[in-house]
């Protein structure tokens, strides 16, 4: 692995609050992103008391080369989960809840009904509870993205995660045009529905391809973009091609305001869901249209 420069280093979070979320979350049975794909903000988030629910178990069908989330066959998915996740939001005090999970291609509606019941047990334990789903492809499959969008999330996020050039290396799996057709549909569909997606940098792409991402979730309706830098979580994993400097990433933020998303995160150490409450209210500050 190459040596990460001085923008990237930072002190590691420390204090009772982490040591009491964990608990928490391990009392539940509940996975998190944070720990799964080894996120680098994991001791920020949990330190303020927050985390980004990981549902549907910790295997992925698919083996994106940039995760560090296990690849396999998932086991049976577990009915209670939804209640769960409800518990650790009404125990944590959450007013902004992030519901991630695996691919489950395994799965006939690929866990949208799964999704769907999430948020339902987050709005039984407050109505006013802002729900953030950020969900896989789903094969395309309408019915299932509306399955989800029927549930009333606030903000629906699927991630393009790098330009398309770089699909067959980093996500040999996925669709680049797939993945901006789940986000056009969910605006055709409810175009009161905020939309996200987000991006790592450092893997070999140009800026150019940069900003034609950004033009191209904004051509879908995109009203929120995240742009963070790629690290590699092992050595079994896509190598880091360059560490962006943060000027790279403050130019980039510029650009996607001009384009016209309503709110652009863009740092090294952003990601999907990290400070996604404090974006979201940006978002919704924001005049931009």
């Amino acid at each position: 692995m190459r040596s990460k420069p001085r923008w990237l280093v930072r002190e590691i979070p420390r204090g009772r609050r982490i040591f009491e979320v964990q608990t928490l979350l391990s009392d539940l049975g509940l996975n998190t992103v944070c720990h799964f794909a080894k996120c680098p903000n994991r001791g920020e988030c949990f330190s303020k008391g927050t985390a980004t629910f990981l549902i549907m178990g910790n295997v992925c069908t698919r083996n994106c080369r940039f995760c560090a989330i296990s690849h396999g066959v998932p086991g049976p998915l577990a009915e209670d989960e939804p209640a769960r996740v409800a518990e650790a939001a009404r125990r944590l005090h959450l007013k902004h809840v992030v519901v991630t999970s695996v691919t489950r291609d395994d799965l006939p509606d690929g866990g949208a009904q799964h999704f769907a019941r999430t948020i339902a047990a987050l709005r039984s334990i407050r109505r006013d509870i802002v729900v953030e789903v950020l969900t896989p492809d789903f094969q395309g499959l309408r019915e299932s993205i509306m399955t989800v969008i029927e549930a009333r999330p606030n903000i629906f996020n699927h991630n393009v995660e790098t330009v398309p050039r770089l699909y067959p290396s980093a996500r040999p799996e996925a669709s680049y045009a797939l993945s901006l057709e789940v986000l056009r549909g969910v605006k055709k569909c409810k175009g009161d529905r905020y939309t996200k997606s987000g991006l790592m940098v450092g893997l070999g792409e140009t800026r150019d391809e940069v900003v034609s991402v950004m033009r191209d979730l904004r051509g879908v309706g995109c009203d929120i973009v995240t742009i963070g830098q790629y690290l590699q979580p092992s050595r079994d994993h896509l190598e880091v091609h360059e560490y962006v400097h943060p000027e790279v990433f403050e130019a980039y933020k510029h650009m996607g305001e001009e384009i016209g998303f309503r709110f652009v995160a863009s740092a090294p150490y952003v990601r999907s869901s990290y400070n996604a409450s404090a974006f979201f209210e940006g978002c919704r500050k924001a005049q931009v249209c």
